[in-house]
């Protein structure tokens, strides 16, 4: 799509995600086993035909950048434009150490921000699990001429969010910041915006030391007689600040109807390639209502589990309710439910872990479970 330019935020990690960003930001947590939450973005923007687009990053992004690596995945390795790594606090002076916020970010990287070709630019959420259809928001933005345009959905998102009351034209009447319901439509804080509004915002930011988007920038923009556009996504949304939120989100996947939303036909997710060869159950094994990626052994029996590449499910182990990363491994006579285990951890032979619904227990990286004695 000429004239559209994207922007993926991928430098921020909620604290309320604990072990699960010790060593990476939420954008490139594992989703339904062999993607990665920044996939949802990328993809969107490739299906839209927007082929240059920059990830805005902070810290801990060893993890992003080995996913990513130079964009074809996503069609976006290019001699000119293509897919640009942006890290962090590009403009001296103006950080503090860490990004307090979206203008924060956009300003640290602004030199790359002016040199920008295209007329709008995109601006997606790297941790937000949602396949939004960009063609049509697009479509949108241009035939109502704004020169902002919100992406909302029709549903109700966890936690506290941002809202927008809308009016019959399509176009918001008010900016409800932080709520948890209400009047309004939830905002998922994916824009298109044209790149001399943005830039004029950026640099009224700058100019007041503001830092926040929706606080700061949408709000003096409203107040100065900007309008606001708005969009309304229609599928599966949620955007992953907390291990409930990404638990959850996971376990939606077990949906026909939420997979096939996240994962239409036609607006394919794509990430990167992993070899491996196809997954082997056991005579014993048995899976129930589960999602399991390649180059699996699965001898055990699980439940309701998304399991990613390379585990190993030992004889006589019980799983349900379960996330389980790239190679762990589960020995014999194990049994876990409500358990988020991150990469390489390994639970010893009958050990017993059980977490709940509303507080799955996260297992670190690299971690040994032992059995209790």
């Amino acid at each position: 799509m000429k004239g559209f330019h994207g922007i993926i935020f991928a430098y921020g990690a909620s604290k309320d995600l604990g072990d699960l960003v010790r060593e990476r930001t939420s954008a490139s947590l594992v989703f339904c086993g062999r993607f990665r939450l920044i996939d949802l973005a990328l993809s969107s923007l490739r299906n839209a035909g927007v082929h240059n687009c920059g990830v805005i990053m902070k810290r801990d992004y060893q993890s992003l950048l080995d996913h990513i690596s130079n964009g074809k995945p996503w069609d976006m390795a290019r001699r000119d434009g293509g897919l640009r790594m942006l890290p962090p606090f590009g403009l001296p002076g103006y950080h503090r150490g860490d990004y307090t916020g979206t203008m924060e970010a956009l300003n640290a990287v602004s030199s790359y921000v002016h040199d920008i070709k295209e007329d709008n630019i995109i601006l997606l959420l790297g941790s937000a699990c949602v396949n939004i259809d960009l063609d049509a928001v697009i479509k949108c933005h241009l035939e109502r001429n704004a020169d902002v345009t919100a992406i909302c959905t029709d549903r109700e998102l966890a936690g506290t969010h941002h809202r927008y009351v809308v009016g019959e034209d399509g176009f918001a009447k008010a900016l409800r910041f932080d709520r948890t319901g209400g009047e309004g439509v939830c905002a998922l804080e994916g824009y298109i915006i044209k790149k001399d509004v943005l830039l004029e915002m950026m640099d009224e930011c700058r100019e007041k030391e503001q830092f926040r988007f929706h606080r700061d920038c949408l709000r003096n923009y409203l107040e100065n007689g900007g309008r606001i556009n708005t969009y309304i996504h229609t599928g599966y949304a949620s955007i992953i600040r907390t291990v409930e939120d990404y638990y959850i989100a996971n376990m939606d996947m077990l949906l026909k109807k939420n997979i096939y939303e996240i994962f239409p036909a036609d607006r394919p997710v794509r990430t990167k390639h992993m070899e491996g060869v196809s997954s082997y159950y056991g005579e014993d094994s048995k899976a129930t209502n589960s999602l399991v990626a390649d180059n699996c052994i699965i001898e055990g029996e699980i439940e309701n589990c998304i399991i990613s590449s390379g585990a190993r499910i030992g004889k006589g182990a019980k799983l349900k309710n379960c996330i389980i990363m790239q190679d762990c491994v589960v020995e014999s006579g194990c049994e876990l439910n409500y358990v988020i285990a991150d990469k390489h951890v390994c639970f010893e032979a009958g050990a017993k872990n059980i977490g709940s619904p509303s507080h799955p227990n996260i297992i670190p990286k690299n971690a040994i479970v032992k059995a209790d004695k």
